[in-house]
């Protein structure tokens, strides 16, 4: 399926990302799961996040971390307040301090409880999703606060996307475990 563009098809991506991303964990060995991650040894992975997360918890921790970002955001701009999804003083050049913040800020959360607090905030998330209509969802311009993108590109984003992302780096972690004798 490509990107979505109607509220269907959003709510219906994020659903099957969460639920391939749950099921990849739930299959996860104890070994797989005990091991932490490591991707050093492959140079193309060269992006921050494959050195900050170091297990299941971490992934799950910044998957919570966005959503919260998102219905804080949609939150205080439906209240007119016009903020920006990032909140202060970070912006999309150095967001990844912002996501260093949050797995700083998660170190003492266990893993049980990161798994709660995503369910939690995804469902929060849905129910949200499901309150916009297809065009504030998919036409640019309809809410001032989203710039020249659309407000359903931040759910994708937080979303499906972000659940990919994370399907990714656990089967990574996963051939890693595998090939480690």
């Amino acid at each position: 399926m490509g990107r979505p563009v109607t509220k269907n098809e959003l709510v219906s991506a994020a659903e099957t990302g969460f639920e391939a991303m749950n099921a990849l964990i739930e299959g996860l060995t104890e070994k797989e799961t005990g091991t932490p991650f490591d991707f050093s040894g492959d140079e193309k992975k060269k992006e921050a996040h494959w050195k900050r997360d170091k297990n299941v918890r971490d992934i799950l921790i910044h998957l919570y971390e966005w959503h919260r970002l998102l219905i804080n955001w949609i939150g205080v701009n439906e209240k007119g307040e016009n903020k920006p999804f990032l909140p202060e003083p970070y912006n999309w050049k150095n967001y990844g301090e912002m996501n260093v913040m949050f797995w700083e800020k998660h170190q003492n959360t266990s893993a049980e409880e990161a798994k709660k607090m995503l369910t939690e905030s995804h469902a929060q998330v849905m129910k949200l999703a499901e309150k916009f209509s297809d065009e504030e969802l998919f036409t640019k311009g309809v809410f001032k606060w989203t710039g020249g993108s659309t407000l359903g590109s931040y759910f994708i984003s937080c979303t499906s996307s972000h659940y990919n992302w994370a399907v990714k780096k656990l089967k990574a972690h996963i051939k890693n475990v595998k090939t480690v004798v």
